[in-house]
């Protein structure tokens, strides 16, 4: 599927193929929910990064968190190896990229303009960082995890049906 995203203030515009479409996953890391979480979460996307392109590249701009904020550690400069996106006009996290996993780019659902399928269930991760005002759904259409699940993005997407080619 093809997705098409966009800062707010329109300097930034991207797109990127996915066959992971479904906006199921809800990270409640310090990081995640800081740089784009109203809610207390973000909501990212996997797409294939040799797909990704830019149009207003010169209006992005990347950070990296300190390292001691996320999982896996630092690299030599003592900063995450996950690089996140923004336009540095308006502020919008756009997409984020990790060399160790270069094949993937993860596109922040926030930023998508293209219609995304709802999800029929929704995994909560990262709850040992969530903020006590967040409100976390129960019920059996919400799965939890302190941390990661061991299921990754493709494999819930392949054992629901919902890949797409």
């Amino acid at each position: 599927m093809l997705l098409e995203g966009s800062c707010h203030c329109g300097a930034v515009t991207f797109s990127v193929t996915s066959h992971t479409p479904v906006p199921f996953m809800r990270c409640y890391c310090v990081v995640c929910r800081k740089t784009d979480g109203g809610g207390g979460y973000a909501i990212n996307l996997a797409g294939d990064a040799d797909t990704l392109e830019v149009t207003g590249e010169s209006h992005v701009t990347i950070y990296r968190a300190r390292g001691d904020l996320v999982d896996g550690g630092a690299e030599d400069d003592g900063l995450s190896p996950l690089r996140r996106h923004f336009c540095k006009t308006c502020g919008t996290a756009l997409y984020a990229w990790d060399p160790r996993w270069p094949e993937l780019v993860h596109p922040f659902a926030s930023a998508i303009d293209t219609p995304l399928p709802k999800t029929p269930e929704t995994v909560h991760i990262m709850l040992d960082s969530a903020p006590a005002w967040a409100e976390v759904p129960k019920g059996k259409r919400h799965s939890h995890f302190d941390r990661y699940p061991e299921e990754s993005i493709e494999d819930w997407h392949k054992a629901r049906g919902l890949w797409e080619d």
